[in-house]
């Protein structure tokens, strides 16, 4: 091999090709050569167009819908283990299927499970995500999980702002572990929203548990889908007092009328980051990105250095 051969290579799926790139050029590298052979029927063979023979591959694919984009990387980590690579390393900024972590009521899959499975079955010997919806579902895989805090990104961030009388809030109960550890790096108040849903993304009521009068709130969550829960927390707090509602949410998903929402809200900024890419513009969306934290822990990772230090909370 080459002394000019590249010690890691990093490629993408199709759809993350735009973050990728940047964590590529952070990294150092130029981002491998993929061609995609598309049938007919939709079936389509991604091929890679160098050798990665005896290398450590990483290969960048936030898994959200469709499911095309969680097929694509499969056959990309079959692809590699077949060209014998040496190292495969599935790093999926935004981890689709985590809400299906656990059995909520009968005879439903537990599908992010099954994606781990998918996973080690199709050769990664390694997996690279952030901001998972639950912490355990890294207790599915078999192989080793690096998994990144948005905080590391966010926090700089919002300390740019400059707020005073500071509150964190989480918009759910389950969302109150992540909200504490921000509000001991901010050494702010905490509030919590208490919600009970009618179905999937639809809210029947909400309640908050906190004071939040004079006070310049950020909401901090994993993702937004619908925006629902945001919008009617951030317009439930300005009821209350709040000065200001920020929300800070790792994955935009922001499907149906999402972007609707964010707008018509009381929300002053939405921060998130580019692990899933922006369907359009919007004056109330500010995006970080994590493509250096990505390439920073991907070269620890290649060197065999301890990425604890990475992390902020």
């Amino acid at each position: 091999m080459s002394h000019l051969e590249p010690e890691a290579k990093i490629f993408a799926c199709s759809k993350s090709v735009y973050l990728a790139e940047k964590i590529a050029k952070d990294y150092g590298i130029p981002l491998g050569k993929i061609t995609t052979s598309n049938y007919s029927d939709g079936e389509f063979q991604p091929s890679f167009e160098e050798s990665i023979r005896g290398l450590r591959v990483f290969i960048v694919c936030s898994t959200f819908p469709n499911a095309d984009n969680l097929m694509e990387l499969l056959l990309m980590i079959d692809a590699a283990k077949r060209a014998s690579a040496r190292h495969i390393t599935a790093v999926i900024p935004y981890f689709g299927w985590a809400r299906q972590d656990r059995k909520d009521k009968a005879r439903v899959p537990i599908g992010a499970k099954l994606v781990a499975k998918l996973l080690e079955t199709a050769g990664a010997t390694r997996i690279m995500t952030m901001d998972l919806h639950a912490d355990q579902i890294q207790g599915f895989f078999e192989k080793p999980v690096d998994h990144l805090f948005a905080s590391t990104i966010f926090l700089p961030y919002v300390e740019s702002l400059g707020l005073e009388n500071l509150t964190i809030a989480s918009p759910d109960m389950g969302g109150s572990k992540r909200a504490y550890a921000y509000s001991k790096f901010l050494e702010s108040d905490v509030v919590i929203c208490y919600k009970q849903r009618k179905e999937a993304n639809i809210i029947d009521t909400m309640e908050l548990i906190g004071e939040v009068k004079g006070r310049n709130v950020i909401l901090v969550d994993d993702m937004i889908d619908t925006g629902g829960t945001l919008a009617k927390a951030a317009d439930l707090m300005i009821e209350k007092g709040a000065l200001s509602v920020r929300a800070i949410c790792t994955h935009a998903i922001l499907s149906g009328d999402a972007y609707e929402k964010i707008e018509n809200s009381k929300l002053s900024e939405l921060i998130v980051t580019d692990s899933i890419p922006l369907k359009k513009e919007s004056r109330k969306i500010r995006v970080v990105s994590c493509a250096p934290l990505f390439a920073e822990v991907m070269h620890m990772v290649h060197h065999n250095n301890s990425i604890s230090g990475t992390f902020l909370m």
